[in-house]
């Protein structure tokens, strides 16, 4: 009770103040891009949506903005060298070497403005503006036991997390997984601000963009 008073309370309360004042505020900014994406070549989409696994395992879709071609998971799979890569390298690839992105798609990724959309996620409640990133249902094997696994679903993903401010896709799994986990055993409000602060720098710096 007194850590739902102290901390998941205000959390949730800062989540909505911030995501509310972040969809105002960029909302001239999910315009422009929304055009851009709408009028460039390679995609027919400005949204993507795509089912990640959130709190307690359950299901939910995040949004982005559209930055890879309509048959990106088509032009993947069907390249087993390419894909091979993929899943060995933590699900990413390098925006250079991945065919699927468009060119204002790989703008979109370095400056992390594909996922602004995330707000929404946050405002809807299957998303916090700080925790672990969420990920795909074959991910969820880079954490280890099941015992791991549940430590790891019990908080909700955020928009931002430890992994990010620490350099995102230059860090793979396993190390990524003990970062997330880290989190969620340390988790309080000092930490989360400490996270968005050093998260920007990650992002202005654009490390591990990709």
């Amino acid at each position: 009770m007194k850590r739902f008073l102290f901390y998941h309370l205000p959390k949730r309360v800062l989540d909505i103040v911030a995501s509310l004042v972040a969809l105002v505020i960029f909302s001239p900014l999910f315009l422009i891009i929304a055009l851009w994406i709408k009028f460039s070549e390679g995609t027919s989409h400005v949204f993507y949506a795509q089912e990640r696994v959130g709190q307690w395992g359950k299901h939910f879709k995040i949004y982005k903005f559209q930055s890879m071609v309509d048959n990106a998971d088509e032009i993947l799979k069907n390249d087993r060298v390419l894909y091979k890569k993929f899943v060995d390298n933590g699900y990413k690839l390098p925006t250079k070497e991945d065919p699927r992105i468009t060119k204002i798609g790989a703008f979109l990724r370095r400056t992390s403005l594909d996922e602004l959309p995330q707000f929404l996620n946050t405002l809807i409640g299957n998303m916090s503006i700080i925790g672990p990133r969420p990920v795909v249902e074959k991910e969820l094997v880079e954490y280890g036991s099941q015992e791991r696994i549940e430590k790891f679903l019990s908080v909700k993903p955020g928009v931002f997390g430890m992994w990010q401010a620490s350099g995102r896709s230059n860090i793979g799994y396993p190390e990524r997984a003990q970062i997330e986990l880290d989190y969620v055993n340390e988790a309080n409000l000092g930490l989360d601000f400490k996270i968005m602060f050093l998260t920007v720098i990650a992002i202005f710096k654009g490390d591990g963009a990709f």
